[in-house]
């Protein structure tokens, strides 16, 4: 990892990528940081560096800026570069990369109202030096409109510095598969994945436009310096395919690598598929730990179609893996070693088995009864992503608490809140505010929040499913906690920052169990979601209460969601589901009605929540299995977390 300074010396004088062998699959310079925070605040120092030397020279300088998730934290760190640190923006001259088509720029959804809400609104920049694709350009004058954004730019001289992200297509800006190299600014359909990654923003993908106005990727390549982010576990494939990558129209930032100064910002989830990191011994040399070596072993029974016990010592030869022979002294001992490390990973017994030897079992035995607290980011990740684990606790005697962090209220459509509002009437016609909750819901503007009666309303119906499915799990009401942490209450996909507040609501109630295990959500996929600030809450109520005594005692195990697995090497405890279990877990996540079928927030991944969940534990249990191990119907995986 690179430090501030360091990254900003380099950014200019960047050794080329390929160079050196450890990057030798590497065609566009990318500098990793551990977390997307660190590398955007890194972003906007190099940012205020070119806007400092601009002013010392009496000179515009002109930014080419990008929206979406990525860039957030390095708008943040800027702002607050303004407001404590005197750097002004009055110099500067701004070009956004695009804009949906049609898109009134009052509405919430537009790039306009973004770039105000997060940027513009917050620093000294002159409104006349800002420069937005307009959505409401009339289609008979959009092509030449398009035509003047690009000669507007080549007037202020070009761009200095151009800010990226990139999508699951390979697309920069707007630009999709099959843009031409050459292309200007112009309009274009967006692709249906683009459409899918906007609509949780647009409460569904019927309200995200088809088209949009972009910069070309021939405007973009005539920056003078570039810098692409990319976060999250979604993004590492595309960043492979694009740094690593042959040059093509079907991955547009493939382009980029004809950029002579272009870098590629990355976490480590995003960074995870390159070559030097994801297999490293096929590159150079390797300093083999355990950890490593179980990545190695695990991807060389994939390799061979083999497992574990049947590698020799020619596979391991033949793959670039002959100097873990050369420490360990032969297959067969290395085998037996890496069969073992995953066997123990392997427990019926998720909280301890009572009175056995624990010492190549994953969890403690004593105490035999723990009290164990189960975080779940919304009202269904408990038993969407380890219910037959969950269902193991409570049948094995342990006291277990589910705490719901926040209250999932703007997953609930408004169809399914008018259904129950409706039941209220029917029920009893009068019932308080019921005919307004109705009324609100029927005259609601998509771009408008909830008001809070029906916010509330929707917070009742997950509160609900959630006591449904935990009392028939076995848990007894008042071991069920609703934090309902204020930084989601937004009535809004966008939630407010953690704060102090929320961080001690998380802390209270461990204080008031104080757990032998905790069980949090560890699936990052995006570093702006709500698993992420709810991870991070725990996170820093864990560096809070650390010193209690109790703490001691306290051992954190991390799922992950419908989205994600652990890997095999990095599981740590794997917890099989006999079949009874499987259907168990699946009525579990049943009585989660408002999730079912029509679901809000599901991704990209058509596949209902339950049917992920098992399709994913099924796999995990495959993967164990070609390695060697027992043929179970399905397994649940989780880490430790050390803190």
């Amino acid at each position: 990892m690179m430090n501030t300074q360091t990254m900003i010396n380099t950014t200019i004088a960047h050794k080329p990528a390929g160079q050196f062998e450890d990057t030798r699959f590497e065609k566009i310079h990318n500098v990793v940081f551990s977390t997307s925070n660190e590398a955007s605040i890194c972003v906007a120092q190099e940012i205020a560096s070119l806007i400092r030397e601009k002013q010392a020279n009496n000179a515009h300088c002109v930014l080419g800026l990008a929206t979406g998730s990525s860039p957030i934290k390095v708008y943040e760190e800027l702002v607050r570069m303004h407001n404590e640190e005197g750097l002004s923006f009055s110099n500067v001259i701004t070009f956004n990369l695009d804009e949906y088509y049609p898109m009134d720029k009052n509405s919430m959804h537009s790039y306009f109202y973004f770039m105000h809400q997060h940027l513009f609104n917050h620093i000294d920049i002159s409104p006349e030096n800002i420069h937005i694709p307009s959505g409401t350009v009339s289609p008979e004058e959009l092509h030449q409109y398009c035509i003047d954004y690009d000669l507007k730019i080549k007037e202020y001289g070009g761009l200095d510095f151009q800010l990226l992200g990139i999508g699951r297509t390979g697309h920069i800006g707007f630009n999709e598969p099959g843009s031409h190299y050459n292309s200007g600014t112009r309009s274009i359909t967006l692709d249906h994945i683009t459409r899918e990654d906007a609509a949780p923003s647009f409460l569904g993908i019927n309200n995200v436009p088809k088209k949009a106005i972009t910069m070309g990727i021939g405007t973009v390549k005539k920056a003078k310096r570039i810098v692409l982010l990319a976060w999250g576990h979604n993004k590492a494939s595309v960043v492979k395919e694009t740094i690593e990558g042959e040059i093509t129209s079907e991955v547009p930032a493939t382009y980029l690598q004809n950029h002579a100064n272009t870098t590629f910002i990355l976490n480590e989830e995003a960074s995870q598929d390159l070559t030097r990191l994801s297999t490293p011994w096929l590159v150079g040399p390797c300093i083999w730990d355990t950890q490593l070596a179980s990545k190695a072993i695990v991807w060389l029974c994939k390799q061979t179609g083999k497992s574990i016990l049947k590698l020799t010592d020619k596979d391991y030869n033949d793959h670039g893996m002959s100097s873990l022979l050369v420490q360990e002294g032969s297959a067969y001992d290395l085998n037996i070693k890496m069969f073992n490390k995953i066997q123990h990973t392997i427990t019926g017994w998720p909280g301890g088995k009572p009175n056995a030897d624990d010492s190549s079992r994953p969890e403690r035995a004593n105490p035999a009864k723990k009290r164990i607290i189960i975080f779940s980011p919304h009202p269904d990740d408990d038993v969407i992503s380890m219910g037959g684990t969950f269902d193991r606790l409570v049948e094995q005697g342990h006291d277990v608490h589910v705490v719901y962090q926040t209250s999932g209220n703007i997953a609930v459509s408004d169809s399914e809140a008018l259904k129950y509002a409706e039941v209220i009437k029917d029920v009893n016609p009068t019932f308080p505010k019921v005919d307004d909750i109705i009324r609100k819901i029927a005259n609601k503007v998509s771009d408008i929040e909830d008001e809070i009666e029906v916010r509330n309303l929707k917070g009742i119906i997950r509160r609900r499913e959630s006591l449904a499915a935990t009392r028939f799990v076995g848990v007894p009401d008042e071991n069920v906690h609703f934090l309902n942490l204020p930084f989601y209450e937004t009535g809004r996909v966008k939630k407010n920052p953690l704060s102090i507040v929320d961080v001690e609501i998380v802390a209270n109630i461990i204080a008031s169990v104080k757990p032998h295990q905790i069980y949090a959500a560890g699936d990052l996929a995006d570093p702006h979601g709500t698993h992420k600030v709810c991870l991070d809450a725990i996170f820093e109520a864990l560096k809070k209460l650390k010193h209690n005594d109790y703490m001691d005692d306290c051992w954190v195990w991390l799922y992950r969601g419908a989205w994600h697995e652990w890997d095999v090497h990095q599981i740590e405890m794997a917890v099989p589901m006999s079949p009874d279990q499987v259907l168990k877990k699946r009525k579990a996540i049943f009585f989660h009605q408002s999730q079912k079928d029509d679901v809000m927030f599901q991704g990209n991944d058509t596949r209902e929540f339950w049917v992920r969940a098992e399709e994913r534990n099924n796999d995990t249990a495959r993967k164990y299995h070609k390695l060697g191990l027992a043929d179970y119907a399905a397994l649940e995986a989780f880490k430790r977390y050390h803190f």
